[in-house]
């Protein structure tokens, strides 16, 4: 699977106290399972989704999405509907209440992020602020 940017959502400013990271991001049992069928396809043992915050974009910041198999000391991992899942400390913050899910439909497939925390988006729908 290679990086991909996800669509965003606009909704209020993130609050400005300590943030629990604990649960990052959530995955949808549908995602999950779109991910788990994916992992299977490739041939290495091991993998998980990787979801990070990197800057980039019109609006300042984008997703990335990957299938990684090394993880970091500071990761934080949970597991959800049989995957696993990674996030980096410092993309935690702005995942922390964002939802995960896969859209099958006539407009297209693909995975689409709902982040709470998105005070703008861009014309394109692939980077956020």
């Amino acid at each position: 699977m290679t990086t991909t940017e996800a669509k965003t959502t606009e909704s209020t400013e993130p609050s400005e106290k300590a943030i629990p990271t604990s649960n990052a991001i959530i995955v949808t049992d549908v995602a999950a399972s779109k991910v788990a069928e994916l992992i299977g396809q490739e041939e290495e043992e091991g993998l998980f989704l990787r979801v990070s915050v990197r800057p980039g974009g019109c609006s300042g910041l984008s997703y990335e999405m990957f299938f990684d198999g090394e993880k970091a000391d500071d990761d934080i991992i949970t597991d959800q509907a049989g995957i696993q899942v990674a996030v980096d400390p410092a993309s935690a913050p702005y995942l922390v209440g964002a939802t995960l899910d896969y859209k099958d439909g006539l407009q297209g497939a693909g995975f689409a992020i709902n982040n709470p925390n998105v005070t703008k988006s861009c014309g394109c729908g692939n980077s956020f602020s």
